[in-house]
């Protein structure tokens, strides 16, 4: 089987949202390759060992592949909707840059599969590791393993976003909490969070192909009942909850202790008071996806809230605030 293979050569900062196009679009598959050279280091102090070498894409720079059924697609008629939806990116602060989008014709094999060769067991944090189901690692004592095989869904712990989250939720998780996950994509935060110690996770997203997938690595991690993967929003768990169930029974008794999103900034800024009422006095919130552009935007949206800003926790050009709701 053939594919259209899309390509936007692009900026890292609209890396998310030309991603959320694609897959808008149907994208079957979707890969993101960032800048691997200049001004960024690869980070070693956890003892991560990189077996290819640095890419050529410049700083700043980003490769984005859509890939289309040559069956289904008209690939054509998919370019053409790319350039007004990229443009108009600059109307809400998000600079694509001079991009460009080209498109091929692969094998299924040259990009089904392949990148499982990139994806290699990862030290995220002091902590976890993250290692791929068709990879053999040999842990350490002190090592807290997370099975993964993400498929379709956002979160290998590659992407900044997903590992600055990860070391967050290490520094605040202290033992017992429940917890919400929101936009959980493979699962892997929800995941994390049980490793380091939490009570139950319910973990929330609206793609049915991620809550497939954070359903299964929740099996693979064989902690299918302490989290609970659910076809929802926030919202909608609140009201489901204000209206004594809706026949939907959760692991977690809302308000919870921590609600965790590694989402875009937008999205944050839009549900930021249904997070607060999700939460006990007292209870923290982690808010990560956030690139420098709107980092006082969404700390303007927590505070107007009501919510204290007690850190914000940094990789590259991304933040992830931790807020707490006053006692």
């Amino acid at each position: 089987m053939k594919w259209h293979e899309l390509t936007i050569n692009t900026t890292e900062e609209a890396i998310e949202m030309i991603s959320n196009f694609l897959h808008e679009m149907d994208a079957d598959g979707v890969s993101i390759e960032e800048s691997g050279t200049l001004n960024k280091p690869r980070d070693t102090s956890l003892g991560q060992w990189y077996e290819h070498p640095l890419n050529d894409i410049p700083e700043g720079r980003a490769v984005i592949k859509g890939y289309f059924s040559e069956l289904d697609a008209d690939v054509d008629a998919l370019v053409a909707q790319l350039p007004p939806r990229i443009d108009e990116l600059r109307e809400f602060g998000i600079d694509p840059g001079d991009y460009a989008i080209t498109t091929a014709l692969v094998d299924e094999e040259d990009w089904a599969n392949a990148w499982k060769q990139y994806f290699k067991p990862i030290r995220v944090t002091e902590r976890l590791t993250i290692k791929p189901t068709w990879e053999d690692y040999v842990p350490s004592p002190d090592e807290r393993i997370i099975e993964l095989d993400p498929g379709m869904a956002f979160g290998t712990g590659t992407h900044p976003t997903t590992a600055l989250c990860l070391r967050t939720l290490e520094s605040v998780i202290r033992g017992g909490e429940e917890v919400i996950d929101v936009g959980t994509g493979s699962g892997i935060l929800a995941i994390g969070a049980m490793l380091l110690g939490a009570k139950r996770v319910l973990a929330l997203d609206l793609d049915p192909i991620a809550v497939s997938s954070a359903t299964e690595n929740s099996r693979l991690n064989r902690l299918e009942n302490d989290v609970q993967v659910h076809l929802s929003d926030l919202l909608g768990v609140l009201k489901s909850q204000e209206e004594g169930g809706n026949g939907v029974s959760l692991n977690v008794t809302v308000p919870v202790d921590l609600v965790v999103a590694n989402i875009l900034a937008e999205i944050i800024l839009l549900f930021i008071d249904d997070v607060y009422a999700a939460l006990k006095p007292g209870g923290t919130y982690i808010a990560s996806g956030i690139f420098k552009n709107k980092e006082e935007a969404v700390a303007e949206g927590l505070e107007a809230a009501g919510f204290a800003i007690v850190d914000r926790q940094r990789d590259q050009d991304w933040i992830a605030f931790v807020a707490k709701k006053p006692e």
